[in-house]
């Protein structure tokens, strides 16, 4: 029935239900303290569906409409940044990938038995000895009479143990042993003995508790069948999905800042202080304004990935933005955490306080599906080859030419006007990575302006960035590059030079 439904009544009806169960049911400062959530609890968070969104109509689904996907993790971020990931994982690396790639013939069993029977999917690449260098991983496929032989040894999984699907990545072994450098994805139905992967240790992870993470062992027998079916090359499809992925995060981040601002705004409204309460102290007006500035900046982040991140897109070079999104909005949501926190004083601390534990729970978004500081410096390098390329070394003159900075750089004229060096050292990359990623995304901000989104909110969101782009040019241009001391420890004990 919910798939019949119309959208905002589907939406509010969701909110409601995860109102009802973390607030009037349960408790949901007690519950994300607890590793994995009460079976009772998700049966009845999924039997509304929630799935559904990013599944094709002709399947019986709501269509894989992006708008649709964000508001659901938006929502559920709201109330729980793991229960958001669960389904951020579900949408962008499992039903969305196989929904544009998997063969005909496999869709309908999978799609209806997330629909009918709560099933869930995710997806192996990362593995114990090639994190990011995703392109050297070691496990491999090999092609027999009767489809494909996949082993390996994979972690760092979301939904270990949990899923009932998986999408793995595998380079195919050649008769001669070696491994092609391009990547192969197949789709593993846990339920099936050949199929079934080993989950050989649960990892201990800090934050995020509802979500099992851990080591997994393969040794499967896959269909032939179950092969993702690029359109050109793995590589290009990997990209595809992960750019997909990436922005699609400030559907989960846009709820959550939402929630530390709501928190915020609330404390500082009650808390007297003196004769007047917190929030008509000054800096406490800026602190506010900042998460309020990120609450601004991921929305128009969610207002563009709905124009250009659906599947009929194909996204592998959509690099530029895809890394900018995920590091900037998870940068964003990090220091909104870390601002409530702040803000509530001492209560702040407990790990039972939505602050506290959303500073844990926000961590892992900078490291995950690539490290912001990785990101960072392949926006610079993205930039810097295509100003060589075409024989450019202002960064502003160049930034004027691009779609997505070319009204955004007006606002940073003064201080984007210098010459670039072809020869930037990493850090000097990471740094020039923040600030183009952040002028990349004022210009979405820009966009929804246009359409009508309130115009207090969106000056008071340029001036937050001009501010911040100012200190990340000072960070730039200022020459360190100081190296670390090995043997620090030689010479280095204070106590030794007192007189």
């Amino acid at each position: 029935m919910e798939t019949k439904t119309e959208f905002s009544v589907f939406i509010k009806d969701f909110e409601k239900t995860l109102h009802h169960l973390f607030h009037e049911e349960g408790n949901i400062d007690q519950l994300s303290l607890e590793r994995g959530l009460p079976a009772d609890i998700l049966e009845k968070i999924m039997s509304k569906n929630p799935l559904s969104v990013a599944i094709p109509s002709e399947f019986g689904g709501r269509g894989a409409n992006v708008k649709e996907c964000l508001q659901v993790l938006s929502a559920a971020s709201y109330e729980s940044l793991s229960l958001s990931l669960t389904f951020g994982i579900n949408i962008a690396l499992f039903l969305e990938p196989v929904a544009k790639y998997a063969e005909a013939a496999v869709k309908p069993e999978i799609f209806d038995r997330f629909l009918k029977n709560q099933n869930m999917g995710g997806l192996m690449i990362t593995e114990p000895n090639y994190g990011s260098d995703a392109l050297n991983m070691k496990t491999f496929s090999q092609e027999n009479e009767n489809g494909y032989t996949v082993k390996g040894t994979k972690h760092w999984q979301g939904l270990t143990g949990m899923a009932d699907y998986w999408l793995i990545a595998a380079r195919n072994k050649t008769q001669s042993g070696d491994l092609s450098r391009d990547v192969d994805f197949f789709i593993a139905d846990n339920s099936i003995k050949d199929q079934h992967i080993v989950v050989e240790e649960l990892y201990d992870n800090a934050g995020l508790y509802i979500i099992p993470y851990g080591l997994n062992k393969l040794d499967l027998q896959i269909p032939k069948n179950q092969r993702l079916v690029p359109e050109t090359t793995g590589i290009k499809m990997m990209l595809d999905i992960l750019h997909r992925s990436r922005l699609q995060f400030p559907g989960m981040a846009t709820g959550f800042i939402k929630r530390m601002l709501d928190e915020a705004t609330a404390y500082c409204k009650s808390r007297m202080v003196g004769a007047g309460n917190l929030l008509a102290m000054d800096q406490v007006q800026f602190q506010l304004s900042r998460i309020q500035s990120a609450f601004t900046l991921s929305s128009a982040m969610c207002y563009r990935s709905t124009k250009i991140s659906g599947i009929e897109h194909n996204l592998a070079t959509n690099g530029l933005e895809a890394n900018s999104m995920k590091t900037v909005v998870t940068d964003l949501m990090h220091e909104s955490a870390q601002l409530l926190t702040q803000l509530s004083g001492a209560n702040g601390y407990r790990i039972s306080h939505i602050g506290g534990r959303g500073i844990m729970d926000s961590r892992p978004f900078q490291i995950f599906e690539g490290s912001n500081e990785m990101l960072y410096s392949q926006i610079s390098e993205m930039i810097t080859r295509a100003m060589k390329k075409g024989k450019m070394s202002n960064l502003l003159e160049y930034l004027k030419t691009l779609d997505v900075t070319a009204e955004s750089s007006k606002l940073f004229k003064n201080d984007l006007n210098f010459n670039i060096d072809s020869n930037l050292s990493q850090r000097k990359l990471v740094d020039l990575g923040r600030i183009i990623a952040r002028v990349v995304s004022v210009g979405y901000v820009l966009e929804m302006g246009d359409e009508g989104f309130r115009k207090d909110l969106v000056d008071n969101c340029i001036t937050m960035v001009q501010q911040e782009i100012s200190g990340l040019l000072s960070f730039f241009h200022f020459d360190n590059s100081v190296k670390v001391i090995e043997d620090y420890a030689l010479d280095s004990v204070w106590s030794n030079y007192l007189k």
